[in-house]
């Protein structure tokens, strides 16, 4: 059997390069290309060692240890010892994912008397022999570093997320609502006649207490004739607490939200609580988190005070 050594070093540099970047991602680690280059080829050398039979001694647990910290070392250096470890626990960790992806994809695509020929029975345990072509190994492995990466981002983004998370709690005379909320420092929005700041909430918050035809009506954007069109025929107990706040749309034109007053808005978080009573409520028709995460977008003035104490 033909064995071409140009092409399993260049599979071996490529795949550890893709290891030691992604390293490099989750340890957020500024990687330097020719160093990352470096520490693959030392990898991708280690492996042609595997084609001269007297050197067989140096495939043992110890040495390749000993070269996945060189390899470390080599591409992101050695800052200190606490920082070493955590770098060789990401390495680690990224190995152990893409190897699983490589044998996972393997039986995934395999067919029962395919599996049943790869199993042969010895004394103390089953051998499973690996076939698998380069292309399926490249692919494999990329495949299982994206998913990784994905899911580690989502994580990451999560994390962020939950620290700028506060519950919510709206009062409107005996009426009280309460939701997540997110605190967004980015938003900007004051009624311009009076400067109270404005919070947006999910209108479905509200749903039972708003009449049954305004929830379309929010989602399309109609509100100044919702307002115009409040008639005896459907009341609103709230209607002298209803407000219209302009904003600047993804068109940069002008359109209205339409807010609540309410008596007091409280915000909790940290085992701490701010009540705000100069604050707008606007109701926004559709979902401000895709996964329902927060249910409201908080004015960081309502929360100055929560950060002062932080």
């Amino acid at each position: 059997m033909a064995v071409y050594v140009d092409v399993v070093f260049a599979m071996n540099l490529m795949i550890d390069g893709s290891l030691l970047l992604m390293t490099a991602w989750i340890r957020d680690i500024r990687a330097v290309w020719w160093k990352v280059l470096a520490a693959a080829a030392i990898g991708a050398s280690y492996v042609m060692l595997m084609f001269v039979p007297t050197l067989s001694f140096l495939f043992t647990f110890a040495i390749k240890f000993v070269l996945s910290l060189l390899m470390l070392w080599t591409a992101f250096g050695f800052a200190s010892l606490q920082s070493f470890i955590r770098n060789v626990a990401a390495f680690y960790a990224v190995n152990f994912v893409a190897a699983g992806a490589v044998l996972g994809a393997h039986y995934m695509l395999q067919g029962r008397s395919e599996i049943w020929q790869g199993l042969a029975f010895i004394e103390g345990g089953v051998r499973a022999e690996l076939k698998t072509g380069i292309v399926f190994v490249l692919s494999a492995v990329c495949i299982g570093l994206y998913i990784y990466r994905s899911v580690v981002r989502g994580r990451r983004e999560r994390e962020l997320l939950t620290d700028h998370l506060a519950e919510v709690s709206v009062f409107i005379g005996e009426c009280e609502r309460r939701c997540i909320g997110l605190i967004d420092t980015g938003n900007q929005l004051y009624d311009p006649l009076t400067r109270t700041p404005v919070m947006v909430m999910e209108a479905s918050v509200w749903e039972d207490e708003l009449p049954a035809s305004w929830l379309g009506h929010i989602r399309q954007s109609q509100v100044d004739r919702l307002v115009a069109g409040i008639s005896d025929e459907e009341p609103f107990k709230w209607q002298d607490r209803l407000r219209l706040v302009p904003y600047r749309g993804v068109n940069r034109g002008t359109r209205f939200m339409l807010a609540l007053k309410p008596d007091s808005v409280c915000i909790e978080r940290d085992g701490r609580r701010e009540e705000s009573r100069k604050v707008l409520v606007a109701l926004d028709g559709g979902t401000l988190s895709a996964d329902g995460a927060y249910r409201a977008i908080i004015h960081p003035s309502l929360v100055q005070q929560l950060h002062k104490a932080n």
